[in-house]
């Protein structure tokens, strides 16, 4: 796609042309009426197209012909060129989308001014079609917890309809992950996937982020809701949508139309709205910083994204996918989880999420030594430096407790550690920390620790209503 197409009804005016830009190293191709015309860009999308106003013999113009082209190759620049030229027509050009307008008879120096720009628009345009295409394409999505096939089993569900999806969860737990795994697996694959972070836009540019402009000293440019036409937009953190903007989405979402910035046309857009979010929406509308009317257009179906936490048995199949990840693609050292480093993973906090678990697995990488097996003082700690080899840091809290009290709390937040991160499988727990089943249900009867259902798995927690009984010794 590295060729000019030229379209006029004039022989010598399209030949002109060809003989002009092959001087300059151009590839050309030529038709002189409609049909040749879309037959040439069907059967090899130009780089560019030069086209004429008014085409004799024809059972299209060339408005309808740039009307077609913006609509199934919207990524070619069409450079507008008429003997009849006026304000008018140029300005109705360029609401069509036309890159730039050029009368005849034509300057060849500001022809061939136009053309060098054209180009430079279209590489780059090929260009950002590309790396859009290569981010489109879905990471994997791993895990085996309970938590874990709860979520990918209520996603498998919205992939097979056109409904607007509600994505929450923490940061940094996977809900562009989600968002990209429900586009690649709906009806919408082969669209686009854009990807609209919501924070990171400053307010006063999110409109013409969103809408794209239009004007005579710019011509047209698209926003990033015409890129997604015929797929996905993905409105990252929703929350931080700027008010002005959310009433205008609202509007979208009710005709899927809309105006560019400075625009008088409406602009027709199919689009699936997916959104996400870490905050309480409900209390963003009663601080009236939400739209109700949005929020209830964009929660059609919601879908909580578990946190790390939530699937800490999915945390050493995770560890290891980043590992193969880092290896592909910065070189690092291919190596795995000793049984003890991954155990010890799975016992941390994670605040940041799968997101912070990553950083981890990198740093680890980056700095470790080149042993095979990673160990578990290559791991990092969560309290301020680590402790001695065979010593264990107790808290503050614990450290002032006599003895009976501070085995009672540590036995406590052991068990519901290790509870935790079986997923609250009880069997599994038991056979880990060498207790009989039996024994260990007294156990955390004795201590206060119950397991209930959360995000389709077992969460242990302890019960401050319940009397303990006196913990076995």
């Amino acid at each position: 796609m590295s060729d000019i197409l030229i379209v006029d009804d004039e022989r010598d005016i399209r030949e002109l042309i060809a003989d002009i830009l092959e001087d300059e190293g151009y590839g050309t191709r030529l038709a002189g009426n409609s049909d040749d015309a879309m037959s040439a860009i069907a059967d090899s999308q130009p780089a560019l197209l030069i086209l004429d106003i008014w085409l004799k013999d024809s059972n299209m113009d060339g408005i309808d012909i740039l009307k077609a082209v913006k609509r199934d190759y919207p990524e070619v620049p069409v450079v507008i060129i008429s003997g009849h030229g006026n304000i008018e027509i140029a300005v109705a050009a360029i609401k069509q989308g036309a890159y730039d307008f050029i009368e005849k008879p034509f300057n060849i120096d500001q022809l061939m001014v136009v053309i060098r720009r054209g180009m430079e628009t279209s590489r780059l345009r090929r260009e950002n079609t590309e790396l859009k295409r290569r981010d489109t394409a879905p990471a994997d999505m791993l895990g085996d917890s309970a938590a874990f096939r709860t979520l990918i089993s209520q996603l498998d569900k919205v992939t097979k309809s056109n409904g607007r999806v509600m994505l929450t969860g923490p940061a940094g737990c996977g809900k562009e992950l989600a968002a990209r795994y429900i586009h690649a697996n709906s009806s919408r694959a082969d669209g686009p996937f854009v990807s609209v972070g919501c924070a990171s836009i400053e307010s006063d540019r999110m409109e013409e982020v969103l809408f794209g402009r239009e004007g005579e000293d710019r011509g047209v440019e698209p926003g990033l809701l015409e890129e997604a036409n015929g797929g996905v937009i993905y409105f990252d953190e929703v929350a931080d949508m700027p008010p002005g903007t959310q009433s205008k989405i609202l509007r979208v979402l009710v005709d899927q139309t809309f105006l560019r910035v400075g625009g008088s046309e409406k602009i027709e857009v199919d689009l699936r709205v997916i959104s996400s979010t870490n905050r309480d929406l409900e209390a963003e509308i009663a601080a009236e910083r939400f739209r109700r009317e949005l929020y209830h257009r964009l929660n059609v179906v919601p879908i909580n994204v578990p946190s790390l936490e939530e699937r800490r048995e999915d945390i050493p199949q995770l560890a290891a996918y980043f590992i193969e990840v880092f290896n592909r693609t910065q070189g690092l050292p291919m190596r795995r989880l000793s049984t003890e480093a991954g155990a010890l993973l799975q016992t941390m906090r994670w605040p940041g999420n799968v997101r912070q678990l990553r950083n981890v697995i990198e740093r680890v990488l980056i700095l470790g030594d080149d042993t095979d097996e990673i160990d578990v003082r290559e791991l990092p700690r969560e309290s301020e430096g680590a402790p001695e080899e065979g010593r264990v840091v107790l808290s503050g809290s614990i450290a002032t407790l006599p003895l009976r009290d501070a085995r009672e709390a540590f036995e406590r937040e052991y068990l519901l550690t290790q509870i935790n991160r079986f997923g609250g499988n009880i069997s599994r727990t038991a056979e880990f920390v060498g207790m009989e089943r039996s024994a260990l249900h007294r156990k955390l009867k004795s201590l206060g620790v119950v397991t209930s259902a959360k995000a389709g798995n077992r969460v242990a927690h302890v019960d401050d209503s319940a009397e303990t009984e006196p913990a076995e010794t």
